[in-house]
């Protein structure tokens, strides 16, 4: 899945400069960065296949920083080029940027804003996108990253609207990537949208990879958080509200239980997650709906009704546009994949702490217990009542469960007009 928005008037392209070039393409290199994302635009953009029929770009490989560069498995690389070469690119990507909470160095923003400034298409693949973040190229605009890191970026940027369930978004003349295999689907995105279909085609077959990929970035999503909010007593509404999905109950509520006003709760949730209050509600009975739909029989009207939603109709809006598809559509999907044999089962009827993702119990060990596909899922076991959960694992688990789902409320800007939760005009 993609996010296009070439369209919009505001983002598009700006003239390049006359000693800009457009088949010149710049990827700026960081020591410390992952060798494995910062050799996929070396491989597409470097390598001469034109009798594969594929336009030939000029790449230029720059040093973000003093050399050498060091990288994954303490190898050490010297790029043959500096921040100057920049000035001649009509591309620039930045493939990965080593920490996502240092800041890169000024005289590489500078350059990038320069760039941006005359014309050069600037891309960010997986952590590129906080070098791009912090030059300020991505206020206001959509963007993602891995799926990982992405409620951090929202947190330490809160005007860029990030959406995680993308691996890759085009705004124009700024591009982003999620990680590792997205950077390949966001490179052959360019070299389709500068030379068509056929090039991008002949260069998928070449790199042994699918031309476009279908879904996005949900599927891998593990709903881990900035560990501060453990330890936070916001922690314990988090934790109350995944246990009550299944209610009727708006942020409202949470606001009581935290004895806040509604303003002063959401800024407080914000500051913690980087998400509103209103989109993770939304986005937790979601989720809730998407494991009742795979571990169920229910139908969509009781996967609505079982999840908080007033209607089905409210829960197929808001599936939609976190998932893509209809719950119809999904459950489908779903099970044409499942394995053949694999037994259906009722997860409200086998919930434990470990089943809803509180902490892994015996015979469950493995990671990301919570929100993992297929395994009955924190929300859809997590009001089951038989077996008491102690006051700090549902700490850990309110802690690990807003996530990366915190990152998708900048996607929907019209979301508190639309919410679909009690108390909003929407028809819940």
């Amino acid at each position: 899945m993609s996010h296009d928005s070439t369209a919009a008037p505001d983002t598009a392209a700006r003239k390049l400069s006359g000693r800009r070039r457009k088949e010149i393409v710049a990827v700026l290199l960081f020591s410390g960065g992952p060798i494995f994302e910062s050799s996929i635009p070396l491989s597409v953009f470097g390598i001469d296949r034109q009798d594969a029929g594929v336009p030939r770009y000029r790449l230029l490989v720059c040093a973000g920083e003093d050399g050498p560069l060091r990288t994954t498995g303490g190898l050490e690389l010297t790029a043959p080029h500096g921040l100057e070469a920049i000035s001649r690119a009509g591309t620039v990507v930045v493939p990965a940027w080593r920490s996502i909470t240092s800041p890169p160095p000024e005289d590489a923003l500078d350059a990038l804003r320069r760039a941006h400034e005359e014309g050069a298409r600037i891309v960010g693949l997986c952590t590129g996108a906080f070098v791009l973040a912090a030059a300020g190229l991505l206020d206001g605009r959509p963007a993602t990253t891995h799926w990982m890191y992405a409620p951090t970026l929202a947190k330490r940027y809160p005007s860029v609207h990030v959406d995680p369930r993308e691996l890759f978004v085009d705004d124009g003349d700024v591009l982003t990537s999620a990680g590792t295999a997205a950077g390949i689907d966001l490179c052959l995105h360019i070299v389709r949208t500068d030379h068509g279909n056929e090039a991008a085609g002949a260069l998928a077959r070449r790199l042994v990879v699918p031309p476009r990929r279908s879904g996005g970035q949900e599927r891998y999503l593990d709903r881990s958080l900035p560990e501060e909010i453990g330890a936070d007593p916001l922690a314990e509404v988090v934790a109350w509200a995944l246990e009550h999905l299944h209610e009727q109950f708006d942020v409202e509520t949470l606001a009581a239980r935290a004895y806040m006003s509604r303003r002063t709760f959401d800024r407080r949730f914000r500051s913690l997650t980087g998400s509103a209050p209103l989109q993770w509600l939304i986005t937790q009975r979601v989720l809730q709906a998407q494991r009742l739909l795979e571990t169920s029989d229910y139908s969509v009207d009781e996967v609505a009704g079982r999840c908080g939603f007033r209607s089905p109709v409210a829960l197929r809006g808001h599936f939609r546009r976190q998932l893509g598809s209809s719950p119809a559509a999904y459950r489908a999907a779903y099970r044409a994949r499942r394995p053949q044999g694999e037994r259906q089962t009722d997860p409200e009827s086998t919930a434990t702490p470990s089943s809803a993702g509180l902490g892994a119990g015996p015979g469950q060990p493995g990671p990301g217990g919570i929100g993992q596909p297929g395994q009955g899922g924190h929300a859809a076991a997590a009001h089951h009542q038989d077996h008491p959960v102690p006051l700090q694992a549902r700490r850990t688990a309110a802690a690990s469960a807003v996530g990366a789902s915190g990152a998708l409320d900048h996607r929907d800007a019209y979301v508190g007009s639309r919410a679909g939760l009690p108390g909003q005009r929407s028809g819940t």
